[in-house]
Order: C-alpha cells, then structure tokens, then sequence
C-alpha cells in the first residue's frame, strides 16, 4: 500500500517499529517520494534542556522562513504540554494547542482558585469557582445569600461567608458545610508562612477533597487530570515562592500568541491521527513516559503494541523532518528520576537515523532488530568503549530477554558520594554536595545554585 505523505526514511524508521508488533497484518507501505531526511535522535540533560532545545530548532525554521503552521510537537500525556507552553510563552514562540491550554483546562483553574483563595482571601472569582468544588452540599439558595450578605456589608465573598456562618441565616447543613470551608482556608493560610508552597499546595489539593474527587472519578479523563495536577505542582518548584508562582500564571493567561508566520501545534500522539506537517517533534521518548508505564501494567502486551502503534503514528505525521529526543532525568511527582531511553528509540533501523546526543549521556543507542542480542552479549553498541550504553543497558536487557519488566528507579549511590564533597557536573560546573539521598544528590553549585541531580550525572575532579 502507498503512502503519499512521508519521506523513505521516516516511512523505513516507522515501519520498523510496527513491525515488532505480533499481531499486525502484514501489509506493506511503500511510498515514491525520495529517501529524504534522516531521522534526527536527541538526548538531552532533563525536560527543560529538551523544551530549551526543541524551541530553539523551531525558531531557527521559523527564522528560516518556515510556516509555524506546518510544525507540530507531539507529545504522549497532556500534562507534558506545560513544560512546552512555557517556553514557548517565555521566548514569544506563537503556538496553539489542540485541546485546551495546560493553564486553561477546568483542574488547573480549580487548583489555582484554591491558591489564589489561600494568599488573598478577598478574591471573589477563585471564592465562587471553588466554594463548592468538590460538591459540598451548598445550594444555589446558600450561595445566593452570601452574595446578599456581601452586598449589604461590602465585604468580599470569603469575609461576607464567615459572617454568615455565625448566624441563623442558612440551614444547619449549609451552614456547616460553609463553615468548614472557611475554616479550611483560614487553617491553610496559617500553614502558608511555615511550609514550602508546594507542600502547600499538596495539603490543599488532598484536604479539600479535590484530589480525592479525581481518584474516585471513572471517566476516561480522569487519570489525566490527576496527572495535570500532578505537573502542576511540579511547576511551581520553579519559582522561590507562591506568590511569585501566580503572578507567573497571570503573565502566562494574559499572554497572545497570534503570529502572521502561523503557530506550532502542540497536541497528544492520540489527537495527530489523520493530520500531517512538514515537521515532527516528538519528545518524551523515555520508558514509562512513552511507552506508558501505566498502560503496560494495565493491559500487558496488548497496551505495549497500542503504545507501538501510537509511535508509528507520531512519526508517519511528518512529510519532511522527524526530530525525536529523550531527557536523561525528570521531575515526576515532585522528585528528580532518572530515565533511560524508549525501546521504540531502539528499534528504530539503523539506517533510518543520526544521534545527537548530549556529551555525558552516553555516545551511542543500539539501534535495530539486533540490538538486544549485541546490548547483551557486549557488541558494537552495547560496549561503553565504544560509545554504547555499556553495563547498565545490558543488564536491562538481559532482564527484558528473561521476560520480567525492567525497573526504572536508580539503585544506590554508586559513585560514593557524601555530603560535603566537591564534585563536578557537566552542565554546571563545580559545586558542593549537600545532601545525599540514594542516587540523588542535592548540591550547591558555585554559580548555578542549589540543584537536585543525579549521581550518574557527577564526577569527582
């Protein structure tokens, strides 16, 4: 069957993939388009080296004259637009997501009211947007006669509630419940001088029940809200406090991205079927990122060929340019975790690719049908002298041949180090361990700051 979109190299590099797929059909795509570009394989230091990195490429097509329009990034969670959305704001990149903006979608107003509502509790809109969110039992009567009682003292929502609970006004159960929010707030508010405001946040979210609500929610969406949520509060460890944390936000929502040169697409793998751009950007190419660990556990080899499926997908989207990467750590759930690259990334022909992978990372990735049987018998690739992934990959695949599921959490601290010592990291510079947790140091570098990294990431001078 033709393909008429892609070039020979993408459509060679997707097939390869799929083709690991037992259950496929045999058919056979072809195309009569020219070899055209290679695939171009990224590694990069963490998730906003990769965001930093991506950006800069797309400005340079854009300073090249190339219609935004016609670049998408491809991404496989909604909650790994944000890191993306950021820079792209910060840098005035124009762009537009195909669904609803990380600050925009419902969770993540909801939290943010919550917040908004802990520093300045005189905030009406964050009042009305949360006051019953999750559902507490207030009726529109109740909430009609906060707003009566607000009008007639010309007090705000938060105080005009608090004067309403001390009186007869409501019915016992709406005034308890009324009640209990507010005290809830003023008991945050409280905890807000003595406590990190991600702390903060995590307290908020699980006390008011929010977080619970998505738990028990079934809906399909759900798991993906948690996960919002979750990125959420990994990015307000960005910012020193709460306060500059919202300021940030309304700088990110009050932000206008329209642009003559068009806008790049940022969507998920499952929102780019049946579209097509010239150029493809598809990050997060990390196992238990994509494919997802979730959905292994939850289905096994089935989830692992639909998550095979989806990267055929992703990469058949482009005509021209497939730029594909991976980080070598990321925040997920508040914590620095190290991360080794997709085995999609591995089973990529050989031939179909060229590597650029960041100095320290390791020099080469076993591409190909062969690369489990060279990764564990110390071949080409999988020796280190050589440029390969050494030791560590051949175990995972030695464990992978056995049957069992590789373990995606660093083991111990295998380069010794204790707090106090002087060490040296690649990307920046010399610094002073402070603290050692595991394969995760805490240290403060001499001119980038206090930063978590990862022990494999560190030298001793």
């Amino acid at each position: 069957e033709e393909n008429y979109r892609s070039t020979g190299h993408i459509l060679a590099a997707a097939s390869g993939i799929i083709a690991r797929n037992e259950s496929r059909l045999g058919k056979t795509l072809f195309t009569a388009a020219d070899e055209g570009e290679k695939l171009r394989v990224n590694g990069y230091w963490d998730g906003a080296d990769e965001a930093r990195s991506v950006s800069s490429e797309i400005e340079s097509l854009q300073a090249a004259g190339v219609n935004l329009s016609k670049v998408a990034v491809l991404v496989r969670a909604g909650f790994q637009t944000r890191e993306f959305e950021e820079r792209f704001i910060a840098i005035g990149l124009p762009y537009k997501v195909l669904g609803t903006r990380f600050y925009e979608r419902a969770e993540i107003r909801d939290a943010i009211a919550y917040l908004r509502l802990v520093t300045q509790p005189s905030d009406d809109l964050a009042f009305e947007r949360i006051v019953n969110v999750p559902k507490r039992g207030l009726g529109t009567a109740s909430l009609q006669a906060v707003h009566v009682q607000a009008r007639a003292s010309g007090k705000p929502l938060m105080a005009a509630a608090i004067d309403l609970v001390t009186t007869d006004e409501l019915r016992p159960a709406a005034r308890n419940a009324l009640g209990g929010f507010c005290k809830d707030i003023g008991r945050w508010r409280e905890a807000a001088a003595g406590m990190h405001h991600t702390d903060l946040a995590k307290m908020v979210l699980d006390e008011s029940g929010y977080t619970g609500m998505w738990q028990a929610d079934r809906s399909p969406e759900a798991e993906g809200r948690l996960e919002n949520l979750t990125e959420l509060v990994n990015a307000m460890q960005d910012f020193d406090t709460l306060q500059g944390f919202l300021e940030h936000i309304s700088l990110v929502m009050d932000g206008d991205t329209d642009s003559e040169q068009g806008e790049v697409m940022l969507m998920t793998l499952h929102s780019a079927k049946g579209l097509e751009f010239d150029t493809i950007f598809l990050p997060g190419w990390e196992e238990g990122v994509f494919p997802s660990q979730r959905t292994i556990d939850e289905n096994g080899a089935v989830g692992l060929e639909e998550e095979r499926r989806l990267a055929y997908v992703g990469i058949t989207r482009a005509r021209k340019q497939v730029h594909l990467s991976f980080a070598g750590s990321r925040r997920i759930h508040g914590q620095w975790q190290s991360s080794i690259p997709s085995r999609f990334v591995q089973e990529l022909p050989p031939e179909t690719v060229i590597e650029d992978i960041a100095q320290g990372l390791g020099g080469g990735i076993p591409f190909g049908r062969a690369s489990q049987a060279r990764l564990a018998g110390g071949g080409e690739f999988g020796d280190a002298r050589r440029g390969g992934y050494g030791p560590g990959w051949r175990r995972m695949a030695a464990r992978q041949e056995a049957g069992s599921e590789p373990s995606f959490t660093a083991q111990g601290n295998a380069g010794g180090f204790a707090s106090g010592d002087r060490v040296f990291h690649q990307k920046f510079g010399m610094g002073n361990v402070v603290h050692v947790d595991g394969d995760k140091l805490e240290i403060a570098f001499d001119r980038a700051g206090h930063k978590k990294v990862v022990a494999g990431f560190v030298s001793k001078p």
